[in-house]
């Protein structure tokens, strides 16, 4: 009997030393290079004509997203090789940064106006967008001052909200509503995981819901996309011009699609074919079948991320899992609604699909952390079913 528990022990301690040394969530990887290779296989095909318009070159922009990938597939071995509790050291300067970064757009000169939104910022040759660094920004210093003390009233956290709301209102003044959704979102998520009262939640969010209905209201652009959603094609030629060619897409795509690079929308008709409105081109080439393994994916993603969050053994690692998960996941949900016509058109990108370099180098950064974190999930399921088992160490 002895002789069991002490190889029991002895198990138990190299599947505990084992998962420390770092094992990799290889379920969340092979999900991860699945998206991203269907991504890659899209941009080529969506970005052919544009790339070629614009550098006769079809494979420019399939080019250049191979190279953020590569930037960014170094950020993520960064956030994964350090100790994710390490991150939390910066959670303060990162939220300073941004809405350094953030201010920069709209008062310097470094910033960019593209079509009608100061989205970029010049630094060097490269140009970046501020508000795809403000994701993780967010999620990192949320998870950290929810983690300090218990939080049972806004009281509690009122001076982090401040530089929350303050990063939301930069970001909204782009303006950028898809991505200030997601920001909210993501900070809503994460407040339901404190002690607020959920009639807190009922009561704020109506209330909170007033000033931004007055400031699309009031702010014509974004007004106008609002109107037209409900019926785009009343203003096919004008207003409701992308989202009805994004209708046409799917439509001609049927359920088994048109065929691989054979799209006729990416022939100027689409705008933005390769980055906001990927999605329609997987609809009109790959057809209702190829868009839902797409969906499914996503899914899968989202549910492994919150598997992580589950059994992380400590609380900053769970709310830092939990919060990087439902950023992807709100981002994607959003993308595929405004593609599909169910939200008004923002100018939002599909997760490692969509073609930019912000968000693909940001996103596998967010992932990169989210596999950080799984690597002591493997520690957490050993000692909960040592416990259950009835096996001490």
């Amino acid at each position: 009997m002895s002789s069991t528990r002490a190889t029991s022990k002895k198990a138990f301690k190299a599947k505990t030393s084992k998962s420390k040394k770092g094992q990799i969530d290889f379920p969340l990887l092979f999900l991860t290079i699945s998206i991203l290779a269907y991504g890659l296989i899209m941009v080529l095909s969506a970005g052919s004509v544009y790339g070629f318009n614009a550098t006769q070159n079809s494979y420019y922009y399939v080019l250049q997203q191979l190279k953020w990938t590569a930037v960014g597939g170094l950020f993520a071995l960064i956030t994964y090789k350090i100790p994710y509790h390490t991150w939390r050291r910066l959670a303060g300067l990162s939220v300073v940064v941004t809405i350094g970064l953030l201010a920069a757009v709209h008062f310097t000169e470094a910033g960019i106006v593209s079509k009608g939104s100061a989205r970029w910022l010049a630094i060097g040759p490269v140009n970046i967008q501020p508000s795809e660094a403000a994701k993780l920004a967010i999620v990192l210093f949320l998870a950290h001052n929810l983690d300090r003390a218990p939080v049972k009233r806004i009281k509690d956290i009122w001076i982090p909200l401040v530089f929350i709301g303050l990063i939301v209102g930069l970001v909204f003044k782009q303006p950028d509503l898809g991505t200030t959704m997601v920001l909210v979102f993501t900070t809503a998520a994460l407040l339901w995981q404190t002690e607020l009262s959920t009639k807190l939640f009922a009561i704020g969010i109506p209330l909170m819901s007033i000033p931004v209905i007055y400031l699309i209201r009031n702010t014509p652009y974004q007004w106008n996309r609002i109107v037209i959603w409900q019926n785009p094609w009343l203003d096919a030629s004008n207003m409701g011009y992308q989202i009805t060619n994004a209708q046409i897409a799917f439509g001609s795509g049927g359920i088994f699609g048109v065929g691989l690079g054979r799209s006729l929308q990416k022939y100027g008709f689409l705008p933005e074919s390769h980055t906001d409105m990927i999605f329609a081109m997987v609809g009109e080439e790959l057809g209702l079948l190829g868009a839902l393994i797409l969906i499914i994916l996503f899914i899968l993603f989202v549910a492994r991320g919150f598997s992580i969050a589950r059994d992380c053994p400590d609380r900053f690692g769970r709310l830092l899992a939990f919060g990087l998960t439902a950023t992807l996941g709100f981002q994607a949900v959003c993308n595929l609604a405004v593609v599909t016509g169910v939200f008004p058109v923002t100018g939002i990108t599909l997760p490692l699909v969509s073609y930019g370099g912000s968000s693909l180098s940001v996103t596998l950064a967010e992932i990169g952390l989210l596999l950080n974190i799984s690597r002591f999930r493997n520690t957490a399921i050993v000692q909960r079913e040592q416990v259950q088992s009835g096996v001490t160490v």
